[in-house]
């Protein structure tokens, strides 16, 4: 697909971890950045769970690609998720081309659907549950190294997490935000805006629930 030529890879690479930084664990393999609009199609507003996944689908292929272990399919689009999740008995027929969002729960759905991926659900009360799990997130990192989903309640917005660093002041997450729905921008544009970014656990919204959502492919 042309547009695929516009898509950054790894727009984390360079980025600082966070000050005082004690321990910390990342992705490895590589991904595509996934926005807004970023293949044309106009999802301001409502498609950031999509993009999330789509980013996550480019880090699946990727890792199969380099294995050469199966033919893995090229990312779906937002209209292909949608109906993905019809065809499972997840959705009505109504949400094809509909605005609906999706969350962690769908991402793991699709990811079973397209690349046969399992995938765990986490679900977190709130912010201070999330901070307990983070050694479930830095085990996830060490042995899987797979991005991972992050949706809520409250805090609706989609988030990819790429990382956890556990610091003197806290918890931070590398938090990749696929509401960047500008012309296409460098990696050091996209970190100097803080669309991919370093942030504190303890700034989330304290009264969101969030739902992450682990893929559990072997490196």
């Amino acid at each position: 697909m042309e547009y695929k030529k516009n898509l950054l890879e790894n727009v984390h690479f360079g980025l600082k971890l966070p000050a005082n930084e004690s321990k910390s664990s990342l992705i490895r393999g590589n991904y595509l950045y996934y926005h807004y609009k970023c293949d044309g199609f106009n999802d301001v507003g409502w498609g950031c769970g999509y993009r999330t996944l789509q980013t996550i689908c480019s880090w699946v292929k990727n890792h199969f690609d380099i294995q050469d272990s199966k033919s893995a399919p090229e990312v779906p689009s937002i209209i292909e998720l949608q109906k993905a999740l019809v065809e499972i008995g997840d959705k009505n027929v109504s949400f094809i081309e509909s605005r609906e969002w999706i969350g962690s729960v769908e991402v793991s759905y699709c990811l079973d659907y397209f690349y046969k991926i399992p995938c765990r659900i986490l679900h977190c009360r709130n912010i201070q549950e999330l901070q307990k799990h983070g050694s479930d997130i830095f085990d996830h990192f060490i042995q899987h190294g797979s991005p991972v989903m992050m949706g809520g309640d409250r805090d609706c917005s989609s988030k990819g997490i790429l990382g956890i660093a556990e610091t003197n002041d806290g918890t931070f997450f590398l938090i990749l935000d696929p509401h960047f729905s500008g012309p296409s921008a460098t990696r050091e544009k996209l970190q100097k805006d803080g669309w991919i970014k370093w942030h504190k656990v303890n700034d989330l919204d304290s009264s969101s629930f969030y739902n992450l959502c682990f893929p559990l492919i072997n490196i």
